[in-house]
């Protein structure tokens, strides 16, 4: 017998390891992914219309943004997929066709500017009114990110959990579809807003757990044996993935903890990202090593905001002159990292600060990459790296021995062009 919705949102947010748990909220990570997404639409936009968008998905800057959003937990894992250039289906057909490439980029362009539902939805009509092969409403995964109180994210697992719940048969693929779930989700969403969200991606989040079978909303003694076993798999790997994203959070804060150490011994002032005030590494609490208050500095509020997302900042002593910025990144977008960074550097930089990512040992390769993109290679301030390792290991050195920032200089690396 299936329970009502009630109770299952309830049963939803009950589990500790549900995506609304793991990943809809106490998430510092997905509110930092819609900055880093946004500002990645518009440089999508922008290359379109310069005419420097190419001819393929590898290597634009839309697969910057869709590597973003496939790394927002399980729920978007595949975003990118219906987006690869498929040349012998010629799908999509944004690539080689350069009027439907101008309407994609219209588009985007109009649906970011859009400020009521009304709007949003007529661009969407418009859109699919232009039948552009393979752009269907996969695309709603990126509108999310602009609009997340109006635009549920969109895929398999999403449409199968809604076909299950409201005995449905929705099919993928489809704009006109899409539209039609999207009326029936909002309707429940406002039904139930005091339990979900304004933001869509928490009813969003529950199909997917319905769609994956990780929500059993008929009882498990409604399942053949093969399902239970399915299922038990399926629940296994979803407990490995929170306990890895456990260990790479664990990593993240060691990091972090490292590098306000070394600021503070070279006799900096500290601080680490406003919503990591509370973490702790080995006992030693982040706010008792940081600045009580972010210093005032010269930039509007909204970069304001995602200058204070950096995970660590030096200051030179009691001014709001930033002298060194450090990024720590783990299975998170290393482009997004890069974005703030050079959103500080837009703000303040004067010649004589440095910006590093710090990168596990794993992620070399896509850190030489990012770095060596001509729109990060070509700023103004230059990006280096230092690995977990080397910051790990040396760290004491570094705080007993170093003078000054340039210390960090020691163990940094340069991205080697190819």
């Amino acid at each position: 017998m299936s329970k009502n919705l009630e109770q299952i949102i309830t049963q939803y947010k009950s589990d500790k390891e549900s995506v609304y748990n793991t990943w809809f909220i106490n998430n510092d990570e997905r509110l930092k992914a819609f900055r880093s997404i946004r500002r990645g639409v518009i440089q999508v936009i922008e290359d379109i219309k310069s005419n420097k968008f190419p001819n393929d998905f590898k290597g634009s800057s839309l697969e910057f943004v869709l590597t973003c959003i496939s790394e927002q937990k399980q729920v978007f894992v595949g975003a990118a997929h219906p987006f690869y250039w498929k040349p012998k289906l010629r799908i999509p057909d944004i690539y080689e066709n350069q009027q439907n490439k101008q309407a994609f980029g219209q588009f985007l362009e109009n649906c970011m500017n859009a400020k009521t539902e009304e709007q949003i939805v007529k661009e969407i009509l418009k859109l699919d009114a232009l039948k552009i092969k393979g752009l269907g409403p996969a695309v709603a995964s990126i509108l999310y990110f602009l609009h997340p109180t109006i635009i549920p994210p969109f895929n398999t697992a999403i449409i199968n959990g809604f076909n299950y719940l409201f005995k449905d048969k929705k099919k993928l693929g489809s704009w006109m579809e899409y539209l039609k779930i999207r009326e029936v989700l909002v309707e429940k969403n406002n039904a139930h807003k005091s339990e979900l969200s304004n933001d869509l991606g928490a009813i969003a989040g529950l199909l997917f757990e319905i769609g994956m079978q990780k929500l059993v909303i008929g009882g498990d003694e409604y399942l053949s044996e093969h399902e239970r076993n399915k299922l038990e798999k399926l629940m296994e790997k979803r407990h490995k993935d929170i306990q890895t994203e456990k260990e790479d959070e664990n990593l993240h804060s060691e990091m972090q903890y490292h590098l306000l150490k070394i600021g503070s011994a070279l006799g900096y002032d500290v601080i680490c990202a406003s919503n990591d005030k509370s973490r702790s590494f080995n006992g030693n609490n982040f706010s008792f090593l940081c600045l009580p208050k972010f210093p005032d500095i010269n930039a509007d509020a909204d970069t304001t905001t995602t200058i204070k997302l950096i995970d660590v900042l030096w200051f030179e002593k009691g001014t709001n002159n930033v002298i060194a910025a450090f990024e720590v990144e783990k299975s998170t977008s290393i482009y997004s990292g890069i974005l703030r960074l050079t959103d500080l550097s837009y703000t303040i930089a004067d010649g004589d600060e440095i910006f590093y990512l710090i990168a596990p040992n794993s992620r070399e390769k896509d850190v030489q990459l990012q770095l060596s993109r001509p729109a990060i290679r070509n700023n103004k301030v230059k990006i280096k790296y230092i690995l977990f390792s080397d910051l790990r290991q040396h760290c004491d050195a570094l705080c007993k021995l170093g003078d000054n920032h340039l210390i960090m200089e020691k163990i940094a690396k340069e991205a080697v062009l190819a």
